[in-house]
């Protein structure tokens, strides 16, 4: 017969520890979704001419393309691109797409599905066409404002003669210096928008605008577009008590630098923040539960050749169709 060697409380004060220190392990790793629900990222390739794509992950960190990568939606407004496409899922259930339609038009497109495969008939929303000076839209973010049951679209704009303390460090093009702001429109109904107002001026070139509900607080993402003297192009945030606004003074970049098209995904009590980085033709995220202290996740990994998106969940019968 084996003799039990009853453990001394020196071995149950370690076991201890090491229960804890499991425990905590466990709770700082991001949650994976129920089995009802999956994670989808909506993406273009090359210059955003044959239009949606998606990605699919089971765990945020691992992305593969859906279809073997086709194209979802072909573009067929404005110039007849379909750049940084944003999706957001509304309280009816449907999913609307907005999107930037080339580099040079003065709006941005819509359309809208309830299974991501069959559209409406795309539409463009001309923005700030009372004003003089505009040069682009760009990047056109939507998201669900459940306090005022209103959508809301986020994008940046160049306006010629305005914010001329920044003006000389914006990248240049044939039309003259870029030196952005960003914008927004609402709808409750995608018939009727509120003109177009400033929304975020941090006092820096600003584009690639994402907003997120953070508990009582929103919080945007914002990147410094930033070129001269000294390049930034780097990620920073803002907070508001409301989507609407107004949001105060800008953090310091808590991503590196040379990177673009922020998203932001909920991984139960952890908010990954993905984003493009271009120059380096990959994709990197950041994981952070307060918007103030952030941790490079070093497992993500994309399908090759994917831009700017949108992360968001799905239910898991709507991701599997889109892959018969």
């Amino acid at each position: 017969m084996t003799r039990r060697a009853w453990p001394t409380p020196a071995r149950l004060a370690l076991l201890a520890l090491g229960l804890a220190a499991a425990a905590l392990s466990v709770a700082a790793q991001p949650s994976a979704p129920s089995r009802s629900e999956a994670y989808l990222f909506s993406y273009f390739t090359g210059n955003g001419e044959d239009g949606l794509h998606f990605a699919r992950s089971e765990d945020g960190a691992r992305w593969r393309r859906v279809a073997d990568g086709r194209a979802f939606l072909a573009p067929a407004v404005g110039t007849r691109l379909m750049r940084d496409p944003s999706i957001v899922r509304g309280p009816d259930a449907r999913f609307h797409l907005v999107w930037t339609t080339g580099w040079w038009d003065h709006g941005f497109g819509v359309a809208h599905s309830s299974d991501l495969q069959q559209w409406t008939a795309q539409t463009f929303v001309p923005v700030l066409e009372e004003t003089t000076g505009v040069q682009n839209v760009w990047a056109p973010e939507i998201h669900y404002d459940a306090t005022a049951q209103e959508y809301l679209v986020v994008w940046a704009s160049t306006i010629a003669g305005r914010f001329a303390e920044t003006v000389e460090g914006g990248d240049e093009r044939p039309g003259g210096r870029l030196n952005h702001r960003l914008y927004a429109t609402t709808t409750k109904d995608f018939v009727t928008w509120t003109p177009a107002r400033l929304f975020y001026d941090g006092g820096f070139n600003a584009i690639d605008g994402v907003v997120v509900h953070d508990g009582a607080r929103a919080v945007l993402v914002v990147k410094d577009e930033t070129r001269y003297p000294v390049a930034r192009k780097h990620l920073r945030v803002a907070t508001a008590a409301s989507m609407a606004g107004p949001y105060g003074g800008a953090s310091s970049a808590f991503s590196p630098d040379w990177v673009e098209g922020p998203t932001v995904l909920r991984l139960g009590t952890t908010w990954r923040i993905y984003y493009d980085e271009y120059t380096r033709k990959r994709y990197g995220a950041m994981d952070t539960r307060d918007f103030r202290t952030f941790t490079p996740v070093a497992d993500v990994t994309f399908p090759e050749g994917m831009r700017h998106g949108t992360a968001f969940s799905v239910p898991t019968a709507i991701a599997d169709a889109l892959e018969r």
